[in-house]
């Protein structure tokens, strides 16, 4: 399901290297469609689309392309959990000087993450 979002960059983290397959890189933008209450909404990025925040700063106006992506994870005490992740394909810089234009990644290209075992996926 893809989706897009346009609002300003409100905060960005560094890169975690989950597994030795797998980074995430995660970044908040404020979503203003009313601007009474704007919302901060929690984005990820992940393998070789982590590079695609460098050169972008907290304040920029971007828009992003992203899928929902859900999963259900089972505890080892056996309780269910679901987890929602706004999956960013390719983030684009709206304001002058923002970040380095469109990505080069082709989202098709790369591999989804690796199968989840019984840890929290955060």
């Amino acid at each position: 399901m893809g989706m897009e979002a346009k609002g300003k960059i409100h905060a960005l983290f560094e890169t975690q290297q989950k597994t030795e397959r797998f980074r995430l890189r995660e970044f908040v933008l404020e979503l203003a469609d009313n601007p009474r209450y704007p919302q901060y909404v929690q984005f990820q990025l992940t393998g070789d689309r982590c590079e695609s925040l460098d050169g972008f700063s907290v304040g920029d106006e971007v828009r992003v392309e992203f899928s929902l992506r859900g999963r259900e994870w089972n505890s080892p005490k056996g309780e269910v959990r679901y987890f929602n992740s706004l999956d960013v394909w390719t983030i684009d810089g709206l304001s002058a000087g923002a970040g380095s234009g469109a990505s080069d990644v082709d989202p098709f290209s790369q591999e989804p993450p690796p199968p989840g075992d019984d840890d929290i996926p955060f």
